[in-house]
């Protein structure tokens, strides 16, 4: 009996640590096959960084040199020159140019008016950046458009309602400069004070006529130089003057308030009763 029980204890303990070893060769097992699952996981799943959204939540995004920038403010053009009331200088990119105003004709310096067009668009637009809309080139090269003043306002337009010019209708058939000029007129701003307000291209006619006229006789026949007809001179388009230049950068050309005219040295002469200016003579 005792012999049968101790077998039965020996039995009983070598089953037991058969059954531990089973169940630790198994645990190891299962904790192995924990652990290949864990890396392969971590293998799996993408590192975040700088560029991943996960990583960058919260955070302003970095810079790059495809990321727009906040767009600048377009500063214009620079009116740096009123040469009269319809004619101002912009300097444009470090240059100067001469813009001549579309649709619009101030009186001349020595008009009614002439003076207080000058100041009224110097008052409006010198110093000041505008924007410029460009219509077209005239035959003296100048830039031929609307200045758009800082407050949205258009030059030409302010000039003509406040009874500082003419819609000058033989270039323009613009209806806002016409209803302009109708307003104008009807409440007599400006030039339209006067009963009788010329035209200044009617002016400039008359001068260029009563100029040709009273020097008509003496230069009919006055004597043509050798080549005069193919010398090429430059005479300011103004009753005033009564030169014409060799030089296009003769000082006292670039005092021309009106259009400096390129022609013939015969025609300056015959046509235009003009004679040679002494001052910057060659």
């Amino acid at each position: 009996m005792r012999k049968l029980t101790l077998n039965l204890l020996i039995i009983t303990v070598l089953t037991a640590t058969l059954s531990c070893k089973s169940d630790s060769k198994d645990a190891q097992e299962q904790f192995r096959e924990r652990r290949q699952a864990i890396l392969d996981r971590d293998e799996n799943t993408p590192t975040a960084t700088a560029e991943d959204p996960v990583a960058t939540v919260g955070k302003a995004p970095a810079p790059t040199s495809d990321t727009p920038s906040k767009p600048a403010t377009a500063a214009g053009d620079k009116v740096v020159g009123i040469k009269d009331g319809d004619t101002v200088v912009l300097l444009r990119n470090g240059q100067e140019v001469t813009v001549r105003l579309y649709g619009v004709d101030t009186p001349e310096k020595n008009q009614a008016f002439g003076q207080k067009a000058k100041e009224y668009t110097s008052n409006l637009a010198f110093g000041k950046n505008v924007r410029l809309i460009v219509n077209n080139t005239d035959r003296y090269g100048r830039t031929v458009g609307t200045i758009i003043l800082p407050d949205g306002r258009s030059l030409n337009e302010e000039l003509v309602r406040n009874g500082y010019a003419w819609h000058y209708k033989a270039y323009s058939n613009d209806k806002n400069l016409a209803n302009a000029e109708a307003d104008a007129r009807r409440f007599k701003r400006g030039l339209w004070q006067d009963a009788k307000p010329v035209a200044p291209w009617d002016f400039r006619k008359e001068q260029r006529s009563g100029s040709s006229s009273s020097t008509a006789s003496s230069t009919s026949n006055a004597p043509i130089p050798a080549g005069a007809t193919k010398r090429t001179v430059y005479l300011c388009n103004s009753g005033g003057s009564s030169v014409y230049h060799l030089d296009s950068s003769c000082h006292v050309l670039k005092r021309c308030k009106e259009e400096v005219i390129k022609t013939t040295e015969a025609a300056a002469i015959r046509e235009y009763g003009r004679r040679a200016d002494k001052t910057c003579s060659r």
